[in-house]
């Protein structure tokens, strides 16, 4: 198994926003292809800023790149986000998208089936 993790730095502002798009858009295309979410969190940085981060399991790297070429390909997908990113502005993600979005492959120390996760 191999876990992502996959981070955003947003203006406070835009957290109820930036959860509906998840949920609405996102992630369905990520279960649709059989991505797996393990949880999604928010951290409060300071008074204008919020840490939004997913935990996503993988059988292997190479299931992950396979599961991501499908969504991009995914048309219809793809027109919902663009759509989506029209109605909030293009300038206004460019200032509540805080910095570059971050990700991470992690490995775990413990096997999955001595973890809540199996």
């Amino acid at each position: 198994m191999i876990y992502r993790r996959k981070t955003y730095i947003v203006e406070s502002t835009f957290v109820e926003e930036f959860n509906q798009l998840f949920n609405e858009i996102l992630l369905p295309s990520q279960l649709k292809y059989g991505a797996r979410l393990i949880g999604r969190w928010l951290i409060d940085k300071d008074e204008n800023n919020t840490e939004v981060f997913a935990m996503w399991e993988y059988d292997s790297y190479e299931d992950y790149e396979r599961i991501e070429s499908q969504i991009k390909s995914d048309k219809e997908h793809v027109m919902k986000v663009q759509k989506r990113f029209d109605q909030i502005g293009r300038e206004r993600l460019k200032q509540v998208l805080k910095e570059d979005i971050k990700q991470e492959f992690v490995k775990s120390t413990v096997t999955r089936e001595k973890t809540i996760l199996n």
